[in-house]
């Protein structure tokens, strides 16, 4: 990529220009509203980006792009409009941009700076690697701290299976980590997946939220913004 196109659409991150015109730009796969969706499906260019070696040091190069929403050193805004990235699976973060090229995930936003004219299926190995490696800071927005034993509860019961005990995750299955996420972002996911405006969802998870109260998922999530992150290596 030349160092003008990079500086373009920069700008026009910050700006917000390119938002304007993404709605006609990003393609519309079929989601979890389909019958014959099949979540987390192994093709095109997610099985090649999950085939790539990635390059940490490539990656941090073709991250620069994606600083000007998800910040330095990929740690999101705390009021939830972009999240932490530092420390997420490599798996989930392939899964996800592949998504968003596809147009299974919505995201208008972010596809002009992720699409095929930008970066390719080894940059997505190479950044979900960056990122991945990415130390973890404490300091990611935390919920009130008004309702936490219920949401410790209803973790227990529906999220820790896939999530793990302290919010781990688990990479070969794709389950993200949710340690060290911000508060506001979780709440709003929970909210979407729920609703059913998250359209690469796991559909287990949609059973399992469908029920909840915006109580609950402010409970679950803001339990969750309180586990400890890892050590940084």
């Amino acid at each position: 990529m030349s160092k003008h196109l990079l500086t373009v659409l920069i700008l026009m991150a910050c700006s917000g220009l390119a938002a304007a015109d993404a709605d006609d730009i990003q393609p519309k796969a079929s989601g979890i509203e389909a019958p014959d969706y099949v979540w987390n499906a192994m093709q095109g260019e997610k099985y090649l980006a999950l085939g790539a070696r990635g390059d940490a040091l490539r990656g941090e190069v073709a991250f620069e792009i994606c600083q000007g929403c998800h910040r330095a050193g990929a740690l999101g805004r705390p009021d939830g409009s972009y999240p932490r990235l530092a420390g997420q699976h490599t798996s989930v973060l392939i899964k996800q941009m592949t998504d968003v090229r596809a147009g299974r995930r919505d995201n208008p936003k972010m596809y002009p700076f992720a699409n095929q004219h930008v970066i390719g299926p080894q940059d997505i190995a190479d950044i979900a690697v960056y990122l991945q490696g990415l130390p973890v800071p404490a300091d990611n927005g935390k919920g009130p701290g008004t309702d936490l034993e219920k949401g410790r509860t209803l973790y227990a019961r529906d999220c820790e299976t896939c999530h793990g005990v302290g919010g781990e995750g688990n990479s070969p299955k794709f389950y993200p980590r949710v340690s060290g996420q911000h508060y506001a972002y979780l709440l709003r996911e929970g909210k979407f997946i729920r609703d059913g405006n998250r359209r690469n969802a796991n559909p287990k998870m949609v059973e399992a939220v469908k029920p909840y109260s915006d109580a609950d998922l402010q409970a679950v999530s803001d339990f969750m913004s309180r586990f400890p992150v890892p050590a940084a290596k």
